[in-house]
């Protein structure tokens, strides 16, 4: 009997202010199955993640949106919650950290901060907007970068140029609000002294964290580590800071602290102890984190945590990015690609055995080739694994009544063969290392294939049935020590499978029994084969022009700041790229040449018709008259949030006319209206001088 564990385990909190997407389900599908295989193991197991709600930009969204930031988070609670269990993640407790049991970890822990001696006050200068009365918080003042001059970048980093730098180096800065050039003044912001705990983290750091991380990590320490800013000023959607009024934790504060914070729902809702889990000595913790993050976790969170006497992580398992096809995921490319919208093209279960077979447990990039996907799905989880139960149920059925018998020599044989690798996969599963789990799967799926095909039962079945009958029941046994190993990759798979074998919900320990002598369910398809028809039509979806408009500002609002964007300690400045491109650099940044844009051919076009597009929220379908005898073309504009149909009829405005037509869900666009937004997200068509004619020229 093995010792039983109890574990806690973690992902990092998706931020409420965007979708799950491929990328997201790296981590959360490798935690999943760890989880998954702990329970099968027998261990008492909990995951626990919430999403991250807090902080400017989803302040900032909601504004445009022009809902309350409540509303908005809950509409993304209930959004990720539902492409979680559509992808199969299995959380204990999915929570938020805009709740009352994070507002009291996050008050205690920082009483504890302030009473260690370890919060200092500092002024610093920052923009303020007299118009509105109130400090700009990063996302709410935009200007030109100060590295590459690159216009309309937020007051925190440069999308052109990757540079970070703090809001009032902006050059010409505007406030979001009200468009008005904001002036600087001090602000009283808090700090947490990291380096009081220097020795305790230098400590901690190589003990919780794989050797690459650990190294990383080590290499602040040959400076003093810098204080972390942990205020914000109002306006933040956020938690008020205990005894500093208008004064609101940043949200890297409260994010990990959302991971107690479900633990504590959990318990409360079960009627179990915090302290029992949490504190208890006995008890395993562990968080599932990207590389971007690792600071957060290794160096504010423990110090954090030992500061209030709490426990901390007994490792930090840290995991790379996601590639697809060898580059970094591309919206314009299509491959910046939503949970939702791979599900409504491909299943669930194929990415989740794609992913396993190329994650180590290490800190290495994934790459998600789409031929190597097709390929490795139906190659091995279609031709291999899945046609081991296919071949032999439907064989059984067919012509052996259904019905099971007993294994030959050479079929025990291979079959203890196949159970006796129960050890190495279960060490491969505790090492993270699912693609060796995948390897150990394969090899006894090719000797289980090779034994069905040197039987040859579709022969053996006419001159012998018995013996037939031995051959697919070792076969439909060897296919059961697979799915038992492969059930925390393909637990609705596997529910499949247990299902046709008239199994109980399988346990690790079930692989070392022998089924025999009974009879089989009919069979169920268990895996179809991709077809890259599939896959084109997943990408092209996924394409911006494909996609409705993001509701609000033209301008995406950016992502929670990860750790590039955040007081890193003792890091060196950030590289400052030169203040011209080429052309290719421009491309590359998002940047558009001058002799690129020169090419748009921008044209008057007259809206003859307008109308709603079912099944779509923000498009209207416009039919726009170019003049000077040109068919009508139809263009779709994402205005529908603040124009009427009728509205736009008869009115001229500015389209570009020599865009490659465009395959979008609703039809074919066969150009694009030019809008402008102001900053709560109102939309106006761009219209020429009255008395303009449809055809003309905009220079």
């Amino acid at each position: 009997m093995r010792t039983k564990r109890r574990i806690i385990v973690t992902s990092a909190l998706p931020y409420a202010n965007g979708d799950i997407h491929i990328g997201h389900l790296v981590e959360y599908l490798q935690t999943d199955f760890w989880v998954r295989f702990q329970k099968m193991r027998g261990h008492d197991c909990l995951y626990v993640c919430a999403d991250d709600t807090h902080g400017t930009p989803i302040m900032v969204r909601a504004r445009n949106e022009g809902i309350t930031p409540e509303a908005l988070i809950a509409r993304s609670h209930q959004q990720h919650s539902r492409d979680f269990a559509d992808c199969e993640v299995a959380f204990d407790n999915y929570y938020t950290t805009h709740s009352e049991e994070n507002r009291a970890y996050s008050g205690l822990i920082f009483r504890s901060l302030e009473a260690g001696g370890h919060i200092v006050s500092r002024q610093l200068p920052q923009l303020y907007c007299p118009h509105d009365a109130m400090f700009l918080p990063d996302r709410f003042v935009k200007g030109i970068c100060p590295k590459c001059q690159a216009e309309g970048q937020y007051g925190d980093a440069c999308d052109a140029c990757g540079a970070t730098y703090a809001a009032e180096e902006l050059r010409e800065a505007r406030c979001v609000v009200c468009g008005r050039a904001p002036v600087t003044r001090d602000s009283e912001h808090l700090f947490v002294e990291l380096e009081h705990f220097r020795a305790y983290l230098q400590a901690w750091v190589p003990q919780h964290t794989a050797r690459d991380v650990s190294n990383k990590l080590l290499e602040w320490f040959g400076e003093p580590l810098r204080g972390w800013d942990i205020s914000r000023d109002a306006p933040y959607f956020g938690f008020e800071i205990p005894g500093h009024p208008g004064k609101f934790f940043y949200v890297w504060v409260d994010a990990p602290i959302g991971y107690m914070a479900a633990l504590q729902n959990w318990c409360t809702r079960t009627g179990d102890s915090f302290d029992a889990w949490w504190q208890n000595p006995a008890t395993e913790l562990y968080h599932f984190i990207g590389k971007d993050i690792v600071r957060f976790h290794c160096l504010f969170w423990p110090a954090m945590l030992q500061s209030a006497g709490l426990r901390g992580p007994d490792q930090v398992f840290v995991h790379g990015f996601l590639t697809v096809n060898g580059e970094k995921m591309s919206k314009s490319k299509g491959t910046f690609i939503s949970a939702r919208t791979y599900l409504r093209h491909l299943d669930a279960a194929s990415l989740r055995f794609y992913y396993a077979c190329k994650l180590n447990g290490t800190t290495d990039d994934l790459d998600l080739n789409l031929d190597d996907f097709i390929h490795r799905v139906n190659s091995d989880l279609v031709g291999k694994i899945t046609n081991l139960a296919s071949r032999g149920a439907q064989m059984l059925h067919k012509s052996l009544g259904g019905r099971m018998g007993s294994l030959d020599p050479a079929g025990q044989e291979l079959l203890a063969s196949a159970q006796a690798r129960a050890e190495a996969v279960a060490a491969a599963y505790e090492a993270r290392d699912f693609c060796r789990v995948q390897v150990e799967v394969r090899e006894i799926a090719d000797r289980a294939n090779q034994y069905f095909d040197s039987r040859a039962p579709w022969a053996l079945v006419k001159s012998d049935p018995e013996a037939a009958r031995l051959v697919l029941t070792t076969t439909l046994n060897l296919f059961r020590v697979l799915a038992i190993y492969l059930k925390p990759i393909l637990p609705a798979y596997v529910a499949k499978v247990e299902k046709l074998l008239g199994d109980a919900p399988y346990g690790w320990d079930d692989v070392a029994t022998v089924i025999t002598d009974r009879p089989v369910g009919g069979y169920e398809y268990l895996a179809k084969r991709l077809e890259k028809e599939q896959v084109e039509k997943m990408i092209e979806e996924s394409r911006p022009e494909n996609r409705e408009p993001t509701s609000g500002a033209a301008a995406p609002v950016a992502p929670k700041p990860a750790a590039s964007a955040a007081p890193n300690p003792a890091a060196p400045p950030a590289a400052v790229a030169p203040p011209a491109v080429t052309a290719a650099e421009g491309a590359a940044k998002g940047i558009i040449d001058y002799d690129t844009f020169a090419k748009a051919d921008l044209r008057v076009a007259k809206i003859v018709t307008a109308e709603l597009v079912e099944g779509a929220d923000k498009l209207l379908r416009l039919q726009v008259d170019l003049g000077e005898g040109q068919p009508l073309r139809q263009i779709f504009a994402g205005i529908r949030k603040c124009y009427e149909p009728a509205s736009l009829v008869g009115r001229c405005v500015v389209v570009v006319a020599n865009l490659a037509p465009r395959k979008m869900r609703f039809g074919i666009s066969e150009g694009m209206v030019l809008a402008a937004s102001n900053a709560d997200g109102s939309l106006f068509v761009v219209a020429p001088d009255a008395g303009a004619l449809p055809g003309v020229g905009v220079k």
